[in-house]
């Protein structure tokens, strides 16, 4: 992606776009955890509306709690 496009992306957004990037997926409780950032689905849209394409995999937990992993698509 351009990097004009990623500049424009919110320090949050931008802070989850390299976990994708170096780790490959994350939740909304690894970001609110790891790097402090609420609100995941709205920096997940922030980075599509950069260009970016995300691959979203709803789960349950051991609790049956549902959850969704994002990841970058290649």
């Amino acid at each position: 992606m351009k990097d004009t496009q990623t500049m424009k992306l919110t320090p949050q957004a931008q802070t989850v776009l390299r976990h994708l990037k170096s780790v490959g997926s994350i939740t909304n409780v690894e970001a609110n955890a790891v790097h402090r950032v609420r609100s995941l689905s709205r920096r997940i849209t922030e980075i599509q509306d950069a260009g970016y394409r995300i691959a979203k995999v709803r789960r349950r937990d051991c609790t049956g709690q549902q959850y969704v992993r994002y990841s970058l698509e290649k």
